[in-house]
């Protein structure tokens, strides 16, 4: 198991988000953190990455306790986080933003992961290595934060609602693109709006409503729930 989440509670201020969260995640898996806007799932990732320290609870990478401990040195453990509003620098190149990322991995492999490598997965940011991060659609600085992110070198990645905002086509493109990182070995936890984008990537799934995990189960498990999908997901 590459990271356990045991009962977590978080919260903003006064507000209370996450209340008794727990997932596990196995290495290889993608798995989907699914649930309706506002449910606790970005927090559920900030809280495991340490940006949104939890109140209570434990989160364990690679069996080491990381609770509470500062973003940069999640990272350095080797755990990559793609936020939701993207981040790239608009001033930089694309070649220039994956450049800045670059770093060695934290645990021993056979290779790492270069811009050479990051443009097998997005050529369509092969084709736009001079073009500022700034000058780019909604879906290209999509595939530039995660190839960044990869740049990290890590074993784990966590993607906050990467299907947000963009057209159809995009998402499509999107999600083989994601498949093909699994398919290179790395561990995703998928956070999620859009249900079925995330149902046809991954292996497993954890539903959130009110900050409480209300199913967790195979995608098989998931879409013979009739029950869950029609009150949790309006599928």
């Amino acid at each position: 198991m590459i990271l356990e989440v045991r009962d977590l509670y978080t919260s903003y201020g006064l507000s209370q988000i996450l209340f008794g969260v727990s997932l596990e995640v196995n290495a290889g898996e993608c798995v989907a953190l699914l649930g309706r806007n506002g449910v606790g799932k970005t927090t559920t990732l900030r809280s495991i990455m340490g940006l949104t320290p939890p109140r209570q609870g434990e989160v364990l990478y690679k069996s080491q306790k990381i609770t509470g401990m500062p973003a940069y040195r999640v990272a350095k453990l080797g755990m990559g986080f793609v936020p939701e509003d993207r981040r790239i620098f608009p001033d930089l190149t694309v070649r220039e933003n994956l450049d800045v990322a670059r770093k060695s991995p934290a645990s021993p492999r056979r290779t790492v992961w270069t811009i050479e490598r990051v443009y097998e997965i997005f050529p369509v940011l092969a084709r736009l290595d001079e073009r500022k991060g700034g000058y780019l659609s909604g879906g290209e600085q999509q595939m530039l934060t995660i190839g960044r992110t990869l740049m990290g070198n890590p074993d784990l990645l966590l993607l906050d609602e990467p299907s947000e905002g963009l057209a159809p086509l995009v998402v499509r493109d999107l999600g083989w693109q994601i498949r093909r990182l699994k398919e290179e070995g790395l561990t995703i936890l998928l956070c999620e709006q859009n249900t079925k984008f995330a149902i046809a990537l991954s292996d497993r799934a954890y539903v959130l409503e009110k900050g409480q995990v209300r199913f967790s189960g195979t995608i098989a498990e998931l879409q013979d729930n009739e029950e869950v999908r029609r009150q949790y997901l309006a599928l």
